[in-house]
């Protein structure tokens, strides 16, 4: 199983996936929103999503796992 973390911290804007998705290297999951901005967070990897640790307006951290695929 891997995993996508949050590289800053910032609140979570959207979830662009759900679980039981495909995703795609460089395919947008997650939008955050730190110093008034949207930083999309990206897929590194191909897979299948298995688990979305996040939510819409929640605060995360830096390494902060946000998404977990197979």
């Amino acid at each position: 199983m891997s995993s996508i973390t949050s590289y800053m911290a910032g609140n979570v804007f959207k979830v662009l996936v759900k679980e039981g998705d495909t995703i795609s290297p460089g395919e947008d999951v997650v939008i955050l929103e730190s110093m008034k901005m949207e930083i999309p967070i990206t897929a590194e990897a191909q897979g299948t999503v298995s688990e979305v640790s996040v939510n819409e307006g929640d605060f995360v951290n830096e390494g902060d796992v946000l998404i977990k695929f197979d």
